[in-house]
């Protein structure tokens, strides 16, 4: 199994509503039993797990490891037997974000029945295309940019089992226009749907910056809000949480804290 797509989008949304739900364990198997063959040309060592603050299964903190396991089993419980799509934003700029869905989709690459896949949609202001390496590349703004770009040439490796990657790719001030599109909608659609073990996990903007976490809302199943610990007042949190669909919001993480980041679920 390779995880890079290689069919267009354009009709994904009408492709998932005409095949049934894969819901059982049976169904799922045959695509399972495929994930141990997905390509890997490069895996990141300890060393630079760490540098890259990256979790990994046998870290010392094992504390940080397992509060990652907590977020990924509510999420989990609360998908139930479908896979979903996970939109993470913080409060302000800067507030750990990015850092938070890195390591969630990571948490997801743990669970050998399970692959994940991030994409950075901070068109403004990249924050994984290190993950990519120094070689040019695409992402997902020359996708949504460029009707030539197929799916299979943004996804990337991102140096872990079961884990890909969808960088930002070149910078755009049109960030908001983009993920807004039809196109957009249709790579969701199609990212999700190709496989039913894969886990999307979508960084965003801050609320306070665009726009952009309120379109992505829209696409996603549920919604995590970073806030960086003792840097913003409740006042901001009650701001920034009653813009999310209650259906949809699983809660507040806490990042930076003194002691292992803390969740509190919706």
């Amino acid at each position: 199994m390779d995880d890079v797509a290689q069919a267009t989008p354009t009709t994904a949304s009408a492709a998932a509503q005409e095949r049934p739900l894969i819901l059982s364990a049976k169904d799922i198997a045959a695509y399972t039993a495929q994930i141990p063959r997905m390509s890997q040309k490069f895996q990141m060592e300890r060393s630079d797990l760490s540098e890259a603050k990256i979790i990994y299964q046998e870290m010392e903190d094992a504390r940080v490891v397992e509060s990652f396991r907590q977020m990924r089993t509510h999420i989990l419980q609360n998908a139930g037997p479908r896979n979903c799509v996970v939109l993470v934003t913080s409060v302000v700029p800067d507030g750990g974000a990015s850092f938070v869905a890195l390591n969630l989709a990571a948490a997801f690459a743990f669970d050998e029945s399970k692959t994940a896949l991030l994409i950075d949609c901070r068109l403004r202001d990249p924050q994984q295309d290190r993950l990519v390496g120094g070689d040019i590349h695409y992402g997902l703004t020359d996708y949504l940019e460029a009707e030539d770009v197929e799916v299979g040439q943004i996804i990337h490796e991102g140096g872990l089992p079961r884990f890909r990657l969808i960088p930002a790719g070149r910078k755009s001030d049109a960030g908001t226009e983009h993920l807004d599109s039809r196109r957009m909608r249709d790579l969701i659609a199609h990212l999700r749907d190709r496989y039913p073990d894969r886990y999307i996990v979508l960084d965003a903007a801050s609320p306070a910056e665009a726009a952009d976490a309120s379109v992505l809302a829209e696409i996603a199943d549920f919604v995590l809000l970073v806030v960086p610990y003792g840097k913003v007042t409740e006042s901001q949190i009650w701001s920034a949480a009653k813009g999310i669909d209650e259906q949809k919001f699983l809660g507040v993480v806490f990042n930076d804290e003194p002691q292992p980041r803390r969740v509190i679920w919706n």
